[in-house]
């Protein structure tokens, strides 16, 4: 089969559309010529501006699986009219798995076994159990493999115009006028993923935010009461819209966080990182992990999960002996930022 127009799929969280930004850049590497679209939520698609290897950029106006039937007979029209020769869905639905099949793509590839993908005559790539482990952004990748595509690279990236370099050279001098180190701090991960608690977090900022080398930045949509509001503490993403957070971010030295999507986007732009993760496979940082930047990751000490995991990782907050708390992010933090100069 002649492949020249893909369509990737992605309907889901920042963390995972970050995930899936190789997919255009290894198809390009593979196929200079091809005209190459991604397909996501309005909200996340500020993850693909400015991505020299997509052509276009589609949104889904809310959720891909309650676009009404005048949506889903709109969107029809207009993906025929793409003359998409082959898709990928990262996130496998019925509804989206439908809406490939009517617009007359030829090839389209999901996850997994599905019937509805079987009657539509839908290929699938097959994680196996996640044996062997390997990492999300590997997993997407599958989908090229599935047409013999080789790729070069996993690591995710986010592309910034001269525009966004120079503001955010400016932000940087307005937050650390006198060279201080920017940390950032992401306190809240959408119940995505184990965390510490807010009270540890405040503890952390008001640690940090003590030092004179320091400055910290929350990068939050929404901060929690405990970080909220604070003295000498920059809030850099509360109540903004992607494009603008991801600035921001980018004008960081360090961002601390839990596995989440502000994580991801760090990497992605090459901001160093410190994260916390689960041992856990579902929690795995060897799945979840940043990409491609320099990062350190703090996991409990060993055995216990076995002692103090509450049945569901997401409600984990890492306490009691073992864990993690402000103190030792605190020194993971200082030791990191000082080992050596940022990439």
């Amino acid at each position: 089969m002649n492949h020249s127009r893909f369509l990737i799929i992605r309907p889901d969280r920042i963390g995972d559309v970050v995930l899936s930004t190789p997919l255009p850049r290894e198809i390009k590497k593979a196929y200079p010529e091809s005209f190459v679209a991604v397909m996501v939520t309005e909200y996340t698609k500020d993850v693909y501006l400015n991505n020299p290897h997509v052509d276009k950029i589609i949104t889904f106006p809310g959720q891909a699986d309650k676009l009404t039937p005048a949506e889903f007979l709109k969107y029809i029209k207009l993906l025929r009219s793409l003359k998409f020769d082959t898709a990928f869905m990262l996130l496998p639905t019925e509804r989206v798995n439908y809406l490939l099949f009517l617009s007359g793509i030829k090839l389209r590839i999901g996850v997994g076994h599905k019937f509805y993908q079987f009657i539509t005559n839908t290929k699938s790539v097959y994680r196996r159990k996640y044996i062997p482990l390997r990492h999300e952004a590997d997993y997407c990748l599958d989908m090229l493999r599935k047409i013999n595509i080789t790729p070069e690279s996993i690591s995710p990236e986010i592309h910034l115009t001269e525009n966004d370099i120079s503001y955010i050279t400016g932000i940087k001098n307005t937050i650390a006028p006198g060279g201080e180190k920017i940390i950032g701090i992401n306190s809240t991960s959408g119940n995505s993923a184990p965390n510490m608690g807010s009270s540890e977090y405040r503890k952390l900022v008001d640690s940090l935010s003590a030092e004179k080398k320091y400055k910290v930045a929350v990068t939050d949509y929404n901060p929690s009461t405990d970080i909220d509001n604070l003295s000498n503490v920059h809030y850099i993403c509360r109540g903004k819209e992607l494009k603008e957070s991801i600035k921001n971010i980018a004008a960081l030295d360090l961002l601390i966080s839990a596995s989440t999507g502000p994580m991801h986007i760090a990497a992605a732009l090459k901001v160093p990182t410190i994260s916390l993760f689960c041992p856990l496979t579902a929690c795995s940082p060897d799945l979840w992990g940043p990409l491609g930047n320099r990062n350190k990751v703090i996991l409990p000490e060993a055995g216990y999960c076995k002692t103090k995991c509450p049945g569901d990782p997401k409600k984990c907050n890492f306490a009691g002996d073992g864990g993690i708390d402000s103190s030792a992010v605190l020194r993971e933090a200082v030791k990191f930022i000082g080992s050596k100069n940022d990439e």
